[in-house]
């Protein structure tokens, strides 16, 4: 029993509710009844953590252990939750520590969930995926657990205002075959990359039978559907410009720090 991942829980399923989502949930047995797994999800939108967990949770109640970004685990309210949930702070500027981290919980038998695209696919297309998942995979001996969600990024994605009301918003959510954690960190990538499109490609499929024909130029709806996102190539040139603009602003910092602690106080 985890009364504090229990009562999040509940919280969730209580806001579900409220926004009137409906889910479709396919490839639960996929899910290790038991032991670890390396949960590797597309990102597209900020809520996506709190739906990934669902598959797990379905089979057997298991609970998924998040990496997320050391912001998150700062803040004075979200940190104490964050780790009496015992996810795992990632620090992008230094991963080694989040990345052992990790390998250890998988080597207790634990459930770990990543992002491999590290940042929301503004194309809701896969984008190319970083090693670490199948670096964590190799070193803990832990299947990698691909999900894709679809539908999500109705709710909140980069960009675009939230839409927390209720919208009675359609969610799909296919959890792939395990992945056994052979050959090389790059040949596995490649493995989870075609796993996880095939998978999107077909719960996007699914979703324009299931909630209707895709709206043209609704910002939710990639590109190759007529929506208004950008196309995957698009959206990778506008986030090589916003890495470029962080770079940038990091580099103009004065040496004292004064100017980061002026940024973090207006993220905050």
């Amino acid at each position: 029993m985890e009364p504090v991942y229990d009562t999040v829980i509940g919280m969730a399923r209580t806001l579900w509710l409220a926004q009137g989502l409906k889910f479709k949930i396919s490839g639960v047995e996929n899910v290790p009844v038991d032991g670890p797994g390396v949960v590797a999800i597309n990102h597209t939108g900020y809520l996506d953590f709190t739906l990934a967990g669902i598959p797990a949770f379905l089979q057997g109640k298991r609970k998924v252990r998040f990496m997320a970004k050391k912001e998150v685990f700062d803040n004075k309210v979200g940190g104490p939750v964050m780790r009496a949930l015992k996810h795992i702070p990632v620090d992008r500027g230094s991963g080694a520590e989040s990345y052992q981290a990790a390998v250890e919980y998988l080597k207790n038998g634990e459930l770990v969930g990543v992002y491999p695209e590290a940042t929301i696919s503004r194309s809701f297309e896969i984008k190319t995926l970083k090693s670490g998942a199948a670096r964590m995979a190799l070193e803990s001996g832990a299947p990698i657990i691909p999900t894709v969600i679809w539908g999500a990024q109705r709710i909140w994605t980069k960009g675009h205002p939230k839409a927390l009301g209720r919208h009675n918003f359609k969610i799909a959510i296919g959890v792939c075959e395990p992945i056994v954690p052979d050959g090389t960190a790059e040949e596995i990538t490649r493995r989870l990359h075609d796993s996880m499109s095939a998978k999107l490609d077909e719960l996007q499929e699914f979703y324009a039978e299931w909630n209707g024909p895709y709206p043209a130029g609704e910002f939710w709806v990639p590109a190759k559907f007529g929506g208004g996102a950008p196309t995957l190539e698009e959206a990778n040139a506008m986030d090589a410009a916003d890495a470029e603009a962080k770079a940038k602003k990091r580099a103009e910092q004065p040496a004292d720090g004064r100017a980061g602690e002026q940024r973090d106080e207006g993220d905050r």
